[in-house]
């Protein structure tokens, strides 16, 4: 029997697994497929150096002093980092919290980590505010404007993967191209109304031209029967249209003063 089993090219193997982790980014092209993975090893040759850059802190660390690695290993596994420091570093510890010459580096210390705890907890207390106030827009926004769930459920990963790669430094070309297309939209929709305006007005003046120049239909007096003179029949007068001549523009051509048009 056979096989018919669709085989993936490695290509298409990994566009998927971008289209995974990317849901609103299309990679229909080389440029944006190649622009997304030089991005990917950017980020984790980022993260690979941090690392590396850690464990060498670390390291260091130990080998200067190796009880401090054991007394890590130690709460790391449960045990209270006060019994452990006790136990790792006996009368060194103690003697160290007794020195006179040592108090007033262990109050500045303490203070700053009642400074710490005290500010993440403000922070904690802001972000919880704001994420209220965002998720009440969110609702309000759906509502109003009928949005489904999952149009807010892209836009906000769309803002959430901007605000996690700006933390790393990182912006892609998709998220710097959205941010132009935004800063420009009210100019290109002025521009765009503007431009439909005097196109419009422009249909007018040729339409009134047009006109101008047919005939309405009637007989001709000129003619051979008629009781009117040889000459060419009358036009009516349309002021600075019916003097036009593609010499000057309509406004010199009629005599007339152009009034400014305040926008």
């Amino acid at each position: 029997m056979p096989n018919n089993t669709e085989v993936k090219s490695n290509r298409e193997r990994y566009t998927e697994r971008l289209k995974a982790k990317y849901p609103d980014r299309e990679f229909a092209d080389d440029e944006a497929l190649f622009g997304q993975i030089n991005d990917e090893y950017d980020g984790l040759d980022k993260e690979l150096s941090g690392y590396k850059e850690r464990e060498k802190a670390l390291s260091d660390l130990f080998a200067s002093n190796p009880r401090s690695a054991a007394f890590l290993t130690d709460w790391r596994k449960g045990e209270d980092p006060i019994i452990g420091m006790v136990r790792k570093f006996g009368d060194d510890f103690k003697a160290a919290l007794e020195d006179p010459e040592k108090q007033e580096a262990l109050a500045a210390a303490n203070k700053e980590f009642a400074e710490r705890i005290a500010q993440e907890k403000e922070y904690e207390g802001e972000y919880q505010k704001n994420l209220d106030e965002t998720l009440t827009t969110l609702e309000t926004m759906q509502q109003e404007e009928g949005l489904p769930d999952e149009d807010i459920d892209s836009a906000m990963d769309f803002l959430v993967g901007i605000v996690r790669d700006g933390i790393m430094g990182k912006f892609t070309r998709e998220s710097i191209e959205m941010a132009i297309k935004a800063i420009r939209h009210d100019s290109d929709v002025e521009a765009a109304g503007h431009e439909g305006e005097v196109k419009g007005r422009n249909s007018k003046i040729e339409e009134k031209l047009r006109k101008a120049g047919k005939n309405d239909g009637t007989a001709d007096l000129a003619g051979k029967n008629g009781g009117g003179s040889g000459g060419s029949r009358q036009m009516p007068d349309l002021g600075a249209i019916g003097r036009y001549d593609g010499t000057q523009n309509i406004w010199e051509r009629g005599g007339e003063k152009r009034k400014a048009i305040n926008r």
